[in-house]
């Protein structure tokens, strides 16, 4: 199960309901074989989003997604296709458990939504989720931009 905190919501009430945002997250993560985690999707106004791109990017600006990874994946045997693994298991939550307490959950990260700048919530929460687990557009030849498009024409049938 994909547990997933939602933040802000206020800001975006265009947004899709919680509900919505689960199922869109727990599709994004099993694409990658991920079934237990946990993330945080946060909404958030023009002068919060200009800080942290500024902060973290260097680009004092505003976008409209920022992901902000927690724990680490890398690709299986360096195809970006793959199955994203745990980089390093100790950074997961003590505190999350698994199915039956067995593992420890993973924390996945927060993605941070600007809806000023967000022409679609759902198509920023998947891209936000896909680089939550390891994707990068700008450097990988197309294949992120090609599977968000596949989940998402997948979450509406």
């Amino acid at each position: 199960m994909i547990e997933v905190e939602v933040f802000g919501a206020s800001l975006a009430p265009e947004a899709p309901s919680a509900e919505e945002i689960c199922r869109l997250c727990s599709r994004v993560a099993a694409s990658r074989g991920i079934r237990e985690a946990h993330v945080a999707i946060e909404f958030v106004d023009v002068p919060q989003i200009v800080r942290l791109n500024t902060q973290h990017r260097g680009k004092s600006a505003p976008t409209d997604v920022l992901s902000f990874p927690i724990d680490g994946v890398e690709p299986i045997s360096g195809d970006p296709t793959a199955a994203p693994v745990p980089a390093d298991h100790s950074l997961a939550s003590e505190g999350l458990r698994g199915a039956g307490g067995r593992e420890p959950m993973r924390e996945l990260g927060d993605v941070v939504i600007c809806p000023r700048h967000t022409a679609d919530v759902r198509e920023a929460i998947v891209h936000g989720m896909l680089h939550l687990l390891g994707m990068d557009h700008e450097h990988d030849h197309g294949e992120m931009l090609a599977l968000q498009r596949e989940l998402l024409a997948g979450a509406h049938e």
